[in-house]
């Protein structure tokens, strides 16, 4: 079998790259500006690489039963690799992906093309306005994986924002997001407490160091009218490759202090990673 190439292409936000694993047959890291974005193994969609990935789709199996089709909603598409692992592990879901870059998206269909009968649906818009024209009460859940090179956008972050994913969603639903903060927290705080007015319940998945604030790194938000299944997102998390912990309750509540949710007039981008930082978007 021919040796893989990497390609790299000019796209609307920047510059994109797509490198073989030399360990993984047909898996590929995807990268925009440097900035890792995504990792897919087209062999075995089902292999979560990012740590991040693996606490989202911790949180993804959970929703209903096991194998169960849903109506998701991707905010931020990169290489796909979320929507391919719903595909894999719940056929028969329909799912939208919602990516700004369209030169992105045509890059990763043309090179690491979906499987046919993927249910996926790719939409080449804003993330924030895509989602205001969405219908009422149309999703099970909308997983929130938006990185303008490596920062969350700040248009991503507000009151009204979280007011309309909650819209969105169905009741019971699920908001999914990765984020990205280090001490002392600012960003992430006013996320939750943004999102713990709109949501009756509310989880975050990190690894200890970065709770305590020892490194820069990504937290998993959780957020539903529903109880969340933190012990079986805590025995997940706890038992990857990476441990993390779930923090929910009293707990996260005394984390997020007494910051106040974000208005869109206010609203500022995730903070810039420092250099090193890993596992970014």
């Amino acid at each position: 079998m021919s040796e893989a190439i990497p390609v790299t292409r000019t796209v609307d936000h920047g510059t994109a790259k797509l490198m073989p694993d030399v360990d993984r047959e047909r898996a590929w890291l995807l990268t925009v500006d440097g900035a890792p974005q995504s990792y897919v193994d087209l062999d075995e969609p089902g292999h979560l690489e990012f740590e991040y990935a693996r606490r989202l789709g911790f949180a993804l199996d959970l929703v209903d039963g096991p194998g169960c089709p849903l109506d998701v909603v991707h905010l931020g598409g990169g290489a796909l690799t979320l929507p391919r692992y719903l595909a894999a592990t719940r056929p028969g879901s329909r799912q939208h992906v919602v990516e700004a870059d369209r030169a992105l998206l045509d890059l990763v269909v043309e090179r690491l093309p979906l499987p046919g009968g993927s249910g996926v649906t790719l939409h080449a818009a804003d993330a924030r306005a895509w989602l205001e024209a969405a219908p009422d009460d149309s999703a099970d859940v909308i997983v929130a994986d938006v990185f303008g090179g490596s920062r969350v956008p700040a248009h991503l972050t507000s009151l009204d924002y979280a007011r309309e994913a909650e819209r969105v969603l169905r009741a019971g639903g699920v908001y999914l997001a990765n984020l990205a903060d280090g001490a002392p927290f600012g960003f992430l705080r006013s996320q939750l407490a943004t999102f713990a007015s709109v949501f009756e319940q509310l989880a975050l998945i990190a690894e200890p160091g970065v709770l305590r604030g020892r490194r820069f790194g990504n937290a998993v938000l959780v957020a539903s009218h529903r109880p969340v299944d933190t012990a079986g997102l805590a025995r997940r998390a706890a038992a990857d490759a990476f441990p993390a912990r779930v923090e929910h309750g009293a707990a996260l509540r005394d984390f997020a202090g007494g910051a106040r949710p974000v208005q869109d007039a206010e609203a500022v981008a995730s903070p810039e990673p420092p250099d090193g930082a890993f596992g970014i978007g």
